[in-house]
């Protein structure tokens, strides 16, 4: 191969892998995050919140999903890791939530479901979490809570379901 030839070759292989980087990327920062939000139930009728450590904020448990995981098995792996119950089962869905603005970090696509949960609570991950607490349906914290969680909870509470 001439000199010539080898130059137009790795010109060619560097343009191709730069669109390929350039299209990865976008996907990566362009393209909303899909995550969850669980509203867990349990069996005496309590939803457990936590207090997220970040904003100090009360918040419905949930996270992002993970490559190769499925929006269920996300539900069981977050509420493990930011209460230590286990799922019994997804009662519901009560919405997909996708404004822009609704996550002050990034632009993440939030699908919400009750479930019913079961065992002790217990904070698996201390840097997100710093507080779980079960509250009657009648006494949630009156104050602002994380992200679009109040609306969310509003939305639960009327029985829709909701794609906003």
């Amino acid at each position: 191969m001439n000199v010539l030839a080898f130059l137009t070759a790795t010109v060619q292989s560097t343009r191709s892998l730069w669109r390929f980087g350039q299209t990865v990327l976008g996907i990566i920062f362009r393209h909303p995050v899909p995550g969850t939000s669980i509203i867990p139930i349990l069996p005496d009728g309590r939803i457990v919140l936590i207090r997220r450590r970040d904003n100090g904020c009360w918040a419905l448990p949930g996270g992002m999903v993970d490559w190769g995981e499925n929006v269920e098995s996300t539900v069981r792996r977050e509420l493990m890791e930011e209460t230590g119950l286990e799922l019994v089962n997804i009662r519901r869905l009560v919405g997909v939530y996708s404004a822009p603005d609704r996550d002050p970090r990034i632009h993440s696509i939030c699908i919400v479901v009750e479930a019913q949960v079961q065992g002790t609570m217990e904070i698996q991950d201390s840097l997100e979490v710093m507080e779980i607490q079960a509250f009657p349906l009648n006494s949630l914290p009156p104050e602002q809570m994380s992200h679009d969680h109040n609306q969310q909870l509003q939305d639960y509470f009327k029985g829709l379901t909701t794609l906003a």
